[in-house]
């Protein structure tokens, strides 16, 4: 038992030793989503508060990222919501893509999807409130079709 205590004591301490990139890519005001759609500060606030930390260059590393296999965990979590948007890359998507992207928005306002329930465990204050919601939902559904609202 205490040689296995000392391998995983060993395997952790040696996990420390790959860290992950806490550098964000430079965001540019001219692709940035608030800058781009002059979203009212409630919008921007709410979208900040509650999405920017995965869904965009400005992801905010706290202390347990200093901790692998957390900070592994954290880092792929970042890159895969960037991977379906990066709000301060929102400047680059086609128009299509664009639709899209609004479409889910509003849906995922609508149900709650986001943010992650794994995400609110430790960040209490991303949490959407019913206002919140209502404000997302109806700032998305100017850029959503009537059908794509039901």
């Amino acid at each position: 038992m205490k040689k296995v205590l000392i391998i995983i004591v060993i395997v952790f301490v040696f996990m420390q030793f790959f860290r992950i990139d806490k550098n964000n890519p430079i965001v540019k005001p001219e692709e940035n989503y608030v800058t781009i759609t002059h979203a009212p500060k409630e919008v921007e606030s709410i979208l900040k508060s509650s999405c920017y930390d995965c869904h965009s260059n400005e992801s905010k590393y706290p202390w347990y990222t200093n901790i692998a296999p957390i900070s592994w965990y954290v880092k792929d979590h970042i890159n895969e919501g960037r991977s379906y948007l990066n709000f301060s890359e929102f400047g680059r998507y086609n128009n299509y893509q664009k639709k899209h992207i609004y479409e889910s928005l509003y849906a995922a306002a609508n149900e709650g999807w986001m943010p992650l329930d794994s995400y609110l465990w430790i960040h209490k204050d991303a949490k959407l409130s019913s206002k919140d919601k209502k404000i997302l939902k109806e700032w998305f559904s100017k850029f959503v079709s009537e059908d794509k609202k039901g």
